[in-house]
């Protein structure tokens, strides 16, 4: 058994935010139905790498999906639409703000036909706001929110994060958005709209950087490889290439000297006494470490972190991460078949539950892969499905 195994979502997003956040709740059983858009379908479907012609891009991020094709500018494809809706439970969109109204799929029309649903919205900016109708990727809110002011070496050209952070955030939050609204439902019976920005969602992950700005009007700054509160919390040069090592405390760091480094010195040093003595001198605590720390390689000082229990780790690559020990234990890479691609490697799942564990149940659809299957189930012959798709309805 499947936690969501009873939850039922059309799904109406694409590309990483919505399909994210879509794709973890069918993982965790919930039946998920994606309507693409009759031209090409999920615009992701057009990002390589590819293989045997099918997006990888795409078949990552909608595994445990069933897919169909409606074109939802035509109102026979909204009446099917709607007749789905009737008996889902939730439906995800993210479209810009606006786009749903005139496409009638909007909240306001859908809790019409099912006063229950839950419809959540994810866009750039929200549902209401001087904003609202601007598009917003994850681009835009790296730089809106102030995070690029804080990555990357003081002085230097601002920089993103490595991976797409804030379409990534935005598919978490709706999903615990989306689950408490489903308790809400449980408990009451009544559904409601969720409205999630991506350049709001990094928002609350500031809290070290609120609490300097709302106590003392700091501002953050790039810390480069550097943490902006603790020392030394940062990546440290060894012999043969860097490690990160993590002494975010007192402790922690009385042990790094004597046990890891056998500098006990260091302890009765005045520039290094407290953390925040540490953080205020970093750039020589720095110097002085790297100067001893250069004399073994980063295997050797991780071995002997590891036995004084001093939090440290390598600085891997994706192909090193991806083949690191630990994460194959805790079956971190997944296969799957594809009936395309054939067998491949996705990432697996970051919760572990007990009693009902997450679930690869499916690749990702090819296609309009399941039109006929779902709109038989609805009751449409073959004769109607034939018309639907001559008539540029379906695919």
């Amino acid at each position: 058994m499947l936690p969501l195994q009873n939850l039922k979502i059309l799904d109406i997003s694409q590309i990483m935010a919505g399909p994210y956040c879509t794709m973890v709740l069918a993982d965790m059983g919930a039946e998920v139905i994606k309507v693409e858009k009759l031209n090409g379908g999920d615009d992701s479907r057009q990002m390589g790498p590819y293989v045997n012609d099918e997006s990888t891009c795409f078949s990552q991020i909608n595994r445990n999906k069933k897919s169909i094709s409606l074109n939802l500018k035509d109102e026979r494809a909204r009446e099917i639409f709607y007749r789905l809706a009737k008996d889902a439970d939730v439906i995800v969109e993210n479209y810009r703000t606006g786009v749903t109204q005139s496409l009638k799929i909007d909240y306001d029309t859908i809790k019409e036909i099912n006063p229950g649903i839950i419809y959540c919205s994810i866009s750039g900016y929200g549902q209401t706001g001087p904003y609202k109708h601007k598009g917003g990727f994850d681009l835009v809110a790296q730089g809106m929110s102030g995070l690029m002011s804080m990555t990357g070496e003081p002085g230097r050209r601002p920089l993103k994060t490595g991976i797409a952070v804030y379409d990534i955030g935005a598919g978490i939050t709706a999903v615990y958005s989306i689950l408490a609204a489903y308790i809400h439902k449980m408990n009451t019976g009544e559904g409601q709209h969720v409205d999630i920005a991506i350049t709001e969602c990094g928002l609350p992950w500031f809290t070290w950087e609120a609490a300097a700005y709302f106590a003392e009007g700091k501002l953050p700054e790039p810390t480069g490889w550097r943490h902006r509160v603790s020392a030394p919390y940062q990546a440290i040069k060894a012999r043969d290439g860097y490690l990160m090592l993590g002494c975010a405390n007192q402790r922690t760091w009385e042990r790094f000297c004597q046990d890891v480094l056998g500098r006990p010195e260091l302890m009765e040093d005045p520039r290094f006494l407290t953390n925040h003595d540490r953080g205020q001198h970093v750039e020589a605590l720095e110097t002085l470490l790297e100067d001893i720390m250069v004399e073994c390689d980063v295997d050797v000082w991780l071995d002997r972190c590891d036995k004084a229990g001093v939090p440290a780790g390598p600085i891997n690559d994706f192909a090193q991460a991806m083949e690191d020990e630990h994460y194959l234990a805790r079956d971190m890479v997944k296969e799957v078949e594809h009936p395309t691609i054939g067998t491949m490697k996705t990432i697996g799942f970051p919760s572990k539950l007990s009693r009902t564990p997450s679930r690869i149940r499916r690749p990702a659809p090819l296609f309009g892969q399941h039109t006929d299957e779902i709109l038989s189930g609805l009751g449409i012959s073959e004769r109607e499905l034939t018309s639907l798709r001559d008539e540029g309805c379906i695919k």
